[in-house]
């Protein structure tokens, strides 16, 4: 095994029981440094990316077979620390991989799942899971169209973030909500035509007075009443993106039915439109194509990627295993703008 000289321990965060309560399930663990087998690498975790979802995974709701103890975390950026046999990527290497168990010091990764990068930086991070959601989603589902009128929920956070910007890149107009005039400033930087601060404006009211057509795609995060206004607001042969349903992730079922669920088949029926939903994971062979391509779109400065390291909240900035659970809170707290990212490690100084 090849490596630089590395610690004999690491830290890693370990679900201990099903909960979708992260802070109440979670503990931090120290184990021995493992070893990369044949054709795995071992990355050095520098940032990882916090999700909404990271409490629908220790919820037990993305595989109900997985039982504790188990690892989490969805992403990070890293660099190569140690090659297994067989392996051909060389120690220093930048390196981003999206795969559970990614809230670690250290992760055995397999070569060939692993996305070199130019240089190790947090830039890249948001397109593991939040931008490659946002670019596969509307190009396979939404089928964007110039000229259309697109409407992003959420649209200040991690993933919102490119769907605005990829819709805009279509040419596409495009409506985004958000909850605070902060995120409203954010939205006109990436180019908003129609930011709709939902705390101050009914967002019912803005689209039948200033889009009484309705809007042709929806991408939609939020779920519960938003979902409904988002359904109304559909034009004929509309669809609506759903890309996660985060108002109901902290209850104990996940999912809070509605009466108005019974009126779904007949509303989209009436307009000949249609609701898709999205889980990346189904799309594996689409991953690193586009997110080569979106961080290739960084580096020509044609895509930006906002980050949020928790400098304005009152538990950050998040620097270190122990402060994952302080960030997953802060993305529950809508006070975050851009996708929020913890730095794990600080970069080597040992020359290659």
């Amino acid at each position: 095994m090849a490596s630089r000289q590395l610690p004999s321990t690491m830290k890693k965060l370990v679900v201990t029981k099903i909960s979708q309560k992260f802070r109440d399930v979670v503990k931090i663990t120290q184990e021995s440094l493992p070893n990369p087998g044949a054709g795995e690498v071992l990355v050095k975790n520098r940032f990882v990316g916090i999700n909404a979802s990271d409490i629908n995974y220790t919820a037990g709701r993305y595989d109900t077979t997985v039982k504790p103890p188990f690892d989490c975390g969805f992403e990070a950026v890293g660099e190569v620390a140690a090659i297994g046999p067989g392996a051909s990527l060389r120690i220093g290497q930048p390196v981003t991989y999206s795969q559970f168990g990614a809230f670690s010091e250290y992760k055995n990764i397999s070569e060939r799942n692993l996305l070199k990068l130019p240089r190790v930086s947090a830039d890249y991070l948001p397109l593991q899971v939040s931008g490659a959601t946002a670019a596969i989603a509307l190009d396979k589902y939404g089928e964007l169209k110039a000229g259309e009128t697109v409407l992003v929920t959420a649209a200040a956070g991690g993933t919102g973030q490119f769907a605005v910007q990829w819709a805009k890149r279509a040419g596409c107009h495009v409506i985004r909500t958000c909850s605070t005039d902060d995120k409203v400033q954010f939205l006109k930087k990436i180019g908003c035509d129609r930011p709709v601060n939902y705390k101050k404006e009914n967002l019912k009211t803005v689209l039948k007075t200033e889009y009484k057509n309705g809007v042709d795609v929806v991408y939609e995060s939020i779920g519960g009443e938003m979902f409904e206004t988002c359904l109304n607001g559909l034009k004929t042969k509309g669809r609506l993106l759903v890309i996660g349903y985060i108002t109901d992730y902290e209850s104990d079922q996940g999912f809070k039915p509605t009466r108005t669920l019974a009126t779904i088949p007949i509303r989209l029926l009436t307009k000949s439109a249609s609701i898709r939903g999205f889980f990346l994971n189904h799309f594996v062979r689409d991953w690193v194509p586009y997110v080569s391509k979106m961080a290739d779109m960084i580096d020509k400065k044609e895509l930006q990627s906002f980050i949020d390291m928790g400098e304005n909240s009152p538990k950050g900035p998040f620097i270190g295993i122990d402060k994952i659970v302080d960030a997953v809170e802060y993305l529950y707290s809508q006070k975050s703008i851009g996708k929020i990212v913890v730095e794990l490690n600080k970069p080597a100084t040992s020359k290659l």
